[in-house]
């Protein structure tokens, strides 16, 4: 038997005792050694994959852009929202990474990248930041910098030269930071210019009132730690007032905090409370500023919102979001992938066995889609569908490996270094994913993942000796960034006193689990083992088919929304007659919009509200029964399917999620390109994969001359210039309200960009191959024809999961009824001329699209030639790439 003793070094107070059997580690097969330093030395190479590309292609840009090797710089990229507020033109990625270097042991690379900060950034640019991403990330950077460089320093081997440089940076940084505090209620406002603070015309900021809670609460360990480090105690002052100011506002009842705050009045803006999105960071650092600090009030603030957390939220293995007035109803059905830290800090709790079981769910909705997506539901189907590499999913799995050393965890991290590898790696570093269920890439490595992802794996598979100074020596910040626990012992101004009432006084006996003796918490070896089953299988059949249901009959209108066909002209006059018009949008779509008064009579009027309802209920029915999205993978010289185009699948045809290989063929350009009459190069199009133009005829009609002609498969590209699918939702493609039995071939739909780059590959190379499928296939094995990459794959399993039932779209996001009254729109798309076809946004809920006194749209702004020139770089990269993998192939 072990012991393993978290204390405060200046109380000596013991946090937490987890006595572990010494049989535990034996529940599975223990990995050796020698395959452990094999992944060790697996996550180092990724790393240098990852920060060398950063350094040659993007340095001193804040971050990479992974599929077009530059930087991105903000201001010369289009705006991504509120995402960018991170970027503030201080070499982000760099800064973020300090800590991380000397952790695997790069010390020679961290000598050379403080001096490459010292001597290039500058933190006074006239640029609006969010507080919190500067505070985590860069202040919290810099200090994690200092706080190595000082312990090299003192090894007497490196840093020597080193004077406190970062130090003096990061109260720099600190000084700007400041003005966001002055509030009446010491919330800091959510964004601050870096020249001008807050307050006045050239600032452009200071106008919001609201804030996340997590955005407010995670400023105490790295103000505290700069307040210690500086000996001024003006940081920490601001940090402890905001978390002052949060605790008083807490709902008394459920002693739970709301998502969003007002920070001048204190009212809660959004209720809603779980320990994702908004508010995660918050008790992360309650407990955490315990453990730096030593302060037992940041303990007893923790342990009563974790007692609430679990009466009221925790419903293993699910975290579920609930009213804080209402603490018992649900306020939401689905999760967000960063509520995945949470298991680690319950770990740190002690709380041991809800972090096992809220794990393994989390390990098999990843096992299912590869990754876990942004949100999924409780279903554990997909309800955002990206992944931006986030690492709080390996940051849990290596807390719970510490606590248990368990070699099961050992095997989840080698799926996540395996799934990186295989579905995320590009030449150029690695690419978040755009959608998990084919496999698209964006254009984006956030600073993060080198912060972040790199450590934990690297601690998860490296030995006590593979580390060059004592990890428990620090605490882990929420960007994994190391300050030293002896801050506590450092002289600092006294906290004013508490605001306690009887309410919050803590009963002990409440927490006699917070150091829990691993006898009774794991009464044999198997006990892990058998909490992780039942979550695994309960997770493998979690995939039922919706019931649709429908409101009893309110009599039947002379037309009927599911026989609506909007080019037959007695519909549209029946439509007229009932006081519903078509309004033809811009970008092909059409709004069906009832003006009672306009009606021929009453009745028709009641018939037309009639359709109306019907065309809501029938546009909720088919929410429920969108399809995921589909993959195009230019396969061919000399892309080798390192290309994913994310396109929307049809109605009809190939359902290629039952097809194990897809579809795989070179394209050509049918004759007529809108596919409406016969091909008139159809002897050319047989046995290929026809290109179509979206317009001027049904779906169906041109999969039915294409299959004519002999096509394998066929995809449509819109006609609208400009548009895209990182801006536009998934376009599913309907039928032509007749049988669709007879089309036996798949039909994909590409926006205008992602069609654009096919037609320019084809236009470069003439011979262009693609493989339609349902989700991208393994890139590795399609550039390397079976070869490994030496240092890329380093034992990396290529099993591929297959699954039974298709669990990757959220069929279960409940549609919000909408009231009609004299005016009422109903948007569809031309093309089906049905209302078969719903346009489907993977990344947030969407109802049916209905509106009121609709306004006209506009047409998006398209820079055509920095999409031309963004198609060029592509290439010449892709060359370049090509020619470097033929090198690699010919020394094999």
């Amino acid at each position: 038997m072990w012991t393993v003793l978290w204390f405060h070094p200046a109380t000596m107070s013991t946090l937490l005792l987890l006595l572990l059997l010494s049989n535990l580690c034996r529940l599975g097969q223990s990995m050796s050694r020698e395959e452990k330093l094999k992944l060790r030395n697996q996550v180092v190479e990724m790393f240098d994959h990852a920060y060398s590309n950063y350094m040659d292609h993007a340095y001193p840009a804040d971050e990479l852009m992974p599929l077009t090797c530059r930087g991105r710089v903000r201001g010369l990229e289009p705006s991504r929202g509120d995402v960018d507020d991170a970027l503030g033109k201080f070499s982000l990625t760099l800064i973020d990474t300090l800590d991380t270097l000397v952790l695997l042991n790069k010390t020679t690379e961290f000598e050379e990248a403080v001096r490459r900060v010292l001597t290039d950034v500058r933190l006074d640019n006239d640029i609006v930041v969010s507080v919190f991403e500067t505070n985590i990330r860069v202040l919290g950077g810099l200090l994690g910098g200092h706080s190595m460089a000082v312990m090299l320093k003192d090894t007497g081997y490196h840093m020597q030269w080193y004077q406190d440089e970062l130090l003096h940076m990061a109260k720099d940084l600190g000084l700007r930071l400041l003005p966001a505090f002055n509030t009446s209620s010491g919330l800091p406002y959510p964004r601050v210019n870096l020249k001008h603070g807050i307050r006045g015309p050239e600032s452009r900021t200071g106008t919001e009132t609201d804030t996340c809670t997590a955005c407010a609460g995670t400023i105490i360990l790295e103000f505290a730690a700069l307040s210690r480090f500086t000996g001024d105690p003006v940081f920490e002052v601001h940090a402890r007032r905001a978390l002052d100011f949060l605790w008083e506002k807490r709902q008394r009842n459920s002693n739970l905090v709301g998502t969003t705050i007002n920070i001048h009045s204190g009212e809660w803006v959004r209720r809603d409370s779980g320990v994702g999105a908004g508010i995660d960071s918050y008790y992360e650092y309650l407990l955490k500023a315990y453990i730096l600090l030593g302060d037992d009030l940041f303990l007893q603030r923790f342990n009563i919102h974790y007692a609430s957390i679990m009466k009221y939220i925790s419903q293993p293995p699910l975290l579920l979001d609930v009213h804080i007035h209402k603490p018992l109803l649900p306020a939401r059905t689905w999760m967000d992938s960063l509520l995945a830290f949470f298991p680690g800090l319950q770990v740190l709790k002690g709380d041991i066995r809800p972090a096992i079981e809220t794990h393994e769910m989390l390990y098999q909705v990843t096992k299912k889609h590869n990754f876990l997506p942004e949100a999924f539901t409780t279903d554990f189907r997909v309800h955002w569908a990206q992944h931006p590499l986030r690492p709080e999913f390996a940051e849990s799995t290596y807390f719970l490996y510490k606590a248990t050393k368990d070699p099961y965890y050992l095997e989840v991290g080698r799926t996540v270094l395996d799934n990186l590898n295989r579905f995320a790696r590009v030449p150029c570093g690695f690419a978040a994913m755009k959608d998990v269920r084919t496999g698209s890439h964006e254009d984006r490595m956030d600073s993060f993942f080198l912060a972040e992802m790199f450590k934990y794996l690297f601690l998860l598979f490296a030995e006590e000796e593979d580390l060059t100074f004592n990890v428990e020596d620090y605490i882990f910040t929420t960007e994994a960034h190391l300050l030293p626990l002896s801050l506590s012992t450092v002289p600092h101004a006294p906290s004013p006193p508490a605001n306690t009432t009887s309410e919050e006084e803590l009963d002990d006996s409440n927490f006699d689990w917070t150091c829990p003796n691993t006898r009774l918490l794991f009464p044999d070896p198997a006990f892990p083992r058998n909490l992780r089953d039942p979550i695994r299988s309960a997770v493998d059949k979690s995939c039922p088919r919706p019931a649709i249901h429908r409101e009893p009959g309110m009599g039947r209108p002379p037309l009927r929304a599911q026989d609506f066909m909007a080019n037959n002209p007695d519909h549209l006059e029946l439509l007229r007659r009932m006081g519903v018009s078509l309004i033809h949008l811009k970008d092909g779509r059409v709004q069906l919009v009832q003006h009672a008064t306009q009606a021929v009579s009453a009745v028709a009027a009641e018939d037309g509200m009639r359709f109306m309802q019907e065309m809501m209920e029938l546009s909720s029915q088919q929410q429920k029964e969108q399809l995921p999205p589909r993959a195009v993978q230019i396969v061919s010289h000399p892309f080798f399917g390192r290309v994913v185009l994310t396109s929307g699948p049809a109605q009809f045809g190939t359902d290629l999620s039952k097809s194990i290989t897809g579809v795989r063929g070179f394209v050509t350009v049918a004759e007529p390109y809108s596919g409406c009459a016969e091909l008139s190069n159809a002897a050319f199009v047989q046995g290929r994969i026809a290109l179509l133009q979206r317009g001027q005829c049904m779906f169906a009609e041109k999969a039915r001359h294409i299959m004519k002609a002999g096509a394998i498969g066929g995809i449509v590209i819109d006609d609208n210039e400009g548009s895209s699918s990182d801006t536009a939702p998934l376009f599913q493609m309907a039928g032509d309200g007749r049988n669709t039995d007879d089309v036996t071939l798949p039909l994909l739909f590409l926006f205008y960009k992602e069609g654009n780059i096919l037609l320019e590959a084809l236009k470069e190379y003439r011979e262009v191959e693609v493989l339609l499928s349902d989700k991208a296939r393994d890139r590795a094995a399609s550039i390397f024809k079976g070869k490994p990459l030496p240092g890329l794959l380093l034992e990396s399993r290529m099993d591929v999961q297959e699954e039974k039932e298709d669990c990757s779209t959220d069929q279960t996001s409940p549609v919000p009824a909408a009231t009609l009254d004299q005016s009422h729109v109903r948007t569809m798309e031309q093309d089906e001329l049905a209302p078969h076809n719903e346009e489907v946004t993977p990344e947030e809920d969407v109802g049916p699209a209905i509106k009121r006194n609709p306004e006209p749209e506009e047409e998006p702004e398209v820079d055509k030639d920095s999409s031309r020139k963004s198609v060029e770089a592509m290439m010449a990269d892709w060359r370049e790439d090509l020619e470097a993998f033929q090198q690699m192939e010919d020394e094999l």
